[in-house]
């Protein structure tokens, strides 16, 4: 019975994982030469502060707890680290449904499908497109996550 348990468990938790997650693969720039460790998260960057940013969370109608957990801890680190990036434009921040046709050439530039975070670093008017996985292993630690984020905006910021 407790083998039953544990298989249904793994399984329900594996369907959960591949449900909220489910994504093409995005192309990294070949700018990203560098990489710097935040938290022990191995984090792309480039020789150019970013000029501006954006960043994006998309999702799907239906979100799990993961995904709904990975918008508030975003949307917190921007509204509260950031306001005044938010206020002049250095930084752009949504939440995309994927599912909403407004939001479908958006997703498709970012080859976004499902639940994703990706940060677009503009240098010299130019697109350097990354997904950043890293956030869902740090799911389970708040202030992990945070001091993540807020490292790496700040890196691609120049700050």
């Amino acid at each position: 019975m407790k083998k039953i348990f544990s298989l249904i468990f793994l399984l329900f938790l594996l369907v959960i994982i591949t449900g909220c997650n489910k994504q093409t693969s995005i192309t990294q720039n070949n700018n990203l030469t560098k990489t710097n460790n935040i938290n022990n998260y191995s984090m792309s960057s480039a020789e150019q502060v970013a000029e501006k940013l954006e960043i994006y969370y998309f999702h799907r109608t239906a979100r799990c707890y993961s995904c709904k957990i990975i918008g508030q801890y975003t949307r917190e680190v921007i509204e509260q680290k950031y306001s005044e990036q938010l206020k002049n434009g250095a930084i752009d921040f949504r939440e995309l449904n994927v599912e909403l046709s407004e939001n479908k050439e958006i997703a498709k530039k970012y080859q976004a499908s499902g639940s994703s975070l990706f940060i677009n670093r503009i240098i010299n008017n130019g697109d350097n497109i990354e997904q950043d996985t890293n956030v869902w292993r740090l799911l389970n630690n708040e202030n992990q996550f945070k001091d993540y984020l807020e490292n790496k905006i700040n890196f691609y910021l120049g700050m």
